[in-house]
Order: structure tokens, then C-alpha cells, then sequence
């Protein structure tokens, strides 16, 4: 039973969350023939404050019902941010004003 728990769909590990981006990078340059860029986990990019606008303002938990971290948190992580609170003070901080 333990073996179908640990591949279970909904169970994000830091090395499975990195294969999956890995992946989707790997279609996208396929299907553009451009590559995205790194994560920008630190300073004030463009990218980091669009990322920290898109990702502080999504609805969902940063935890499962086993109190393990999901695909939300994960991505936080590793572009350098702690929680969606602090994505959203980020995006406050660094936006362009229009």
C-alpha cells in the first residue's frame, strides 16, 4: 500500500516537481523553438514580479490534506517566495505603475 501512496498523482516532491518542469520545458521548446528563461530568484526582474503577481493572486492551498506542500508552493519556493502574502507584497512593491 505504501508503494501506491509514494507515486500517488497528487504527491509533489522537490525531485518530481523539477522532472515535470523539466518536461514542460522541454515541450515548449519543442513546440516554439524558443527557451524559457531560468527562474529569477532573486532582485526585481520583470519575470520575478510578473510571477509574484500571477502566483501571490491564485486561489488554492499551499498544503495538502496530509500537510505536505503542493504544486503552488513548490513554485513559490523556487522563485524565492516563502508564501502567496509575501508574492502579492512583492508585486505591490516592485510593479510598474501604469
Amino acid at each position: 500500500m505504501a508503494y501506491q501512496q509514494h507515486n500517488s498523482p497528487f504527491r509533489i516532491t522537490e525531485s518530481s516537481y523539477e522532472k515535470q518542469n523539466r518536461k514542460m520545458r522541454s515541450k515548449h521548446k519543442s513546440e516554439t523553438g524558443k527557451t524559457l528563461g531560468a527562474r529569477q530568484t532573486k532582485g526585481t526582474g520583470k519575470r520575478r514580479v510578473s510571477f509574484a503577481c500571477r502566483f501571490g493572486s491564485m486561489a488554492g492551498s499551499l498544503k495538502n490534506s496530509k500537510g505536505e506542500p503542493t504544486k503552488l508552493k513548490m513554485a513559490l519556493k523556487k522563485w524565492g517566495f516563502g508564501s502567496k502574502e509575501a508574492a502579492r507584497n512583492f508585486c505591490n512593491k516592485h510593479k510598474e505603475k501604469k
